[in-house]
């Protein structure tokens, strides 16, 4: 199928130059740029979701890692090293029929898993210099604690020490 025409009017060609952009839309790949940083923690093989594209997210998985990143300028004029991934969509085709060429879209990538792991709400952390700490509740009292935390989300932190299992953590602590 024709995905992009690339001269819409009538004009006098150039050799070699392309006219339109053909492809099978059943076969997409959704190609990310990740900031270095953040590229260096996926693996071949993770599990991903396609989102925010106006459907149901659609799952997908990292077929390659770029070897070679690339010097872009962010939105806020921010010099950044950023790495291409690609991602082949996984499951029925008729779930991401409606998903097309040059779509926008927002991939979430699994880089991390723990199946018993002790985890708390990112609003209920706040910096303490150069540390992390919380308000736990004891015996009706906040009391603040320096909390260690490891792999977080948007939403939730590992805890690595500071609080314990059953303790009551206050979220969205005031000064």
């Amino acid at each position: 199928r024709i995905l992009k025409l690339v001269a819409e009017s009538v004009t006098r060609g150039v050799a070699g130059a392309p006219l339109v952009e053909i492809g099978n839309p059943g076969e997409l790949e959704v190609i990310v740029e990740l900031l270095s940083a953040d590229a260096v923690r996926v693996d071949t093989g993770a599990k991903a979701s396609i989102e925010s594209w106006g459907g149901a997210p659609i799952a997908a998985h990292v077929t390659k890692i770029y070897p070679a990143g690339f010097t872009k300028i962010s939105a806020l004029g921010i010099e950044e090293q950023r790495v291409k991934v690609v991602l082949a969509l996984d499951g029925a085709p008729a779930e991401r029929a409606r998903l097309g060429h040059d779509y926008r879209v927002y991939v979430r990538i699994h880089v991390f898993a723990a199946a018993d792991t002790l985890r708390v709400p990112l609003s209920a952390l706040f910096r303490r210099g150069e540390q992390w700490a919380a308000f736990i509740a004891e015996g009706g009292v906040a009391r603040e604690r320096l909390i260690e935390i490891g792999e977080r989300n948007s939403t939730h932190a590992q805890v690595l020490s500071g609080v314990k299992e059953g303790e009551k953590i206050i979220l969205h602590p005031s000064d």
